[in-house]
Formats: structure tokens, sequence, C-alpha cells
């Protein structure tokens, strides 16, 4: 396994952690484990964004410019609704 595939490896845990931190924040019975998925969630968002940084530096997650005319069209779609 090479970095960049350990890196991605990485990437896809925080993505689930994060998942997993909003539905618990979500469905938090009281504000005191709201307050602890809250956190939980903005400290895997922060480790999320560090990871992309790195990988996106490297060259290792490229993405793609949308086209105006399809965010221009998705923009018309949901407003309205």
């Amino acid at each position: 396994m090479n970095d960049k595939d350990l890196m991605q490896d990485i990437l896809l845990l925080e993505k689930g952690a994060c998942d997993l931190y909003m539905h618990g924040t979500i469905e938090s019975p009281t504000a005191d484990v709201n307050h602890a998925f809250k956190t939980a969630l903005n400290d895997s968002l922060t480790m999320q964004e560090d990871v992309y940084k790195k990988m996106s530096s490297k060259g290792w997650y490229q993405t793609e410019q949308a086209e105006q005319n399809k965010v221009d069209t998705l923009r018309q779609k949901f407003s309205a609704n």
C-alpha cells in the first residue's frame, strides 16, 4: 500500500465518521449528548479537510470545475421548490 492509497483510506474513514457524527447530532436525546456529537463532528470535519488539502497538494485528489450551465440549471430547479 502506498501513501496515496493510505490517504484515500483515511479520507473515506473520516467521511464515514462525519456521517455518523452528523446523525448522532440530529438524533441526540439531550443537550449534553448533542454538544458532544457536534464537537466530534467539527473535529472530524477539520481532519477531513486537512487530509483533502494534503491529497490535493500532492495531486492525489483532483476536482473538476462544474459547467456553469449545469450549475444554473440546478439552481433554477431547487429555487423553484
